[in-house]
């Protein structure tokens, strides 16, 4: 089962820089889409945006277009959608879909997140708070459930001084805070979820996000703040990991992971 997760800064900007061309050529089964920045209906009609062979699954902002928004495409489709994390602020803002497939040995089920980013503001940090106190329930009660669960997306926290190439220079911004990078540390030690990326790739250098400011592109001067989150037993299936850096589709590359599942 290959996964892909990338956050387009724009889907039809991300299309137009050659993003679904490369997508079909990856083969992917399950792609998970973040900051869409559109709405669904400015993308009906449009083939790019419902490749073949793939069931597509858009969830929009609603209280604020050309914002944010999450999607899921997956060849397989899905026995349930499950739109939102049950929350009006960040429903709102379209930051979470989820994709349940029934599986011999129980559920599978896979979201696409993009969480709250605090970095254009005081208020933004503040939304970024309460997801903070709010998200950790639904990823347990997920987790707990029988089957397996992977959330892929932008989580907007890069959990380690290795996962940034400036980090002496961020540790009072946004992304990289000291009471966010504990959030992380609960995710992957008390909650007993995974970073599955960090378990196949321990080197430095690894990022999926470049600043448009200065040459952090050509630079390699990035963050690492998306990632594959799973459940032990998934996350011990996973074999091979790629971040796509050979065309800037996006200010983020997208990042696939491969997982020994029959899917």
């Amino acid at each position: 089962m290959r996964v892909m997760s990338f956050n387009a800064n724009g889907i039809r900007a991300a299309q137009r820089k050659g993003f679904f061309e490369w997508m079909l050529s990856q083969d992917p089964d399950v792609v998970c889409i973040q900051e869409l920045k559109a709405q669904q209906h400015q993308l009906d009609g449009v083939e790019a945006f419902w490749p073949e062979g793939y069931h597509c699954f858009y969830e929009e902002a609603t209280n604020r277009k050309g914002y944010s928004g999450v999607a899921i495409y997956s060849k397989r489709e899905p026995d349930e959608i499950i739109r939102g994390m049950g929350h009006e602020e960040f429903d709102g803002e379209g930051r979470y879909i989820e994709a349940r497939f029934a599986m011999p040995d129980g559920d599978l089920n896979i979201a696409s997140l993009y969480a709250p980013s605090g970095s254009s503001g005081d208020h933004r940090q503040d939304s970024k708070e309460r997801y903070l106190e709010f998200f950790p329930e639904l990823l347990a009660a997920r987790a707990a459930a029988h089957g397996n669960y992977l959330v892929c997306g932008d989580w907007n926290i890069a959990h380690k001084e290795i996962d940034l190439k400036n980090w002496k220079n961020n540790k009072k911004n946004s992304g990289f805070l000291p009471h966010e990078r504990e959030w992380m540390d609960r995710l992957f030690g008390e909650m007993g979820l995974v970073d599955v990326f960090r378990e196949i790739n321990p080197n430095e250098d690894q990022f999926t996000w470049w600043s448009n400011r200065g040459r952090a592109w050509d630079n390699n001067v990035g963050w690492r703040i998306d990632y594959h989150v799973a459940t032990p037993e998934l996350a011990a299936r996973a074999t091979t990991e790629s971040v796509y850096r050979e065309e800037r589709l996006s200010d983020h590359a997208p990042l696939t992971i491969d997982y020994d599942v029959e899917f």
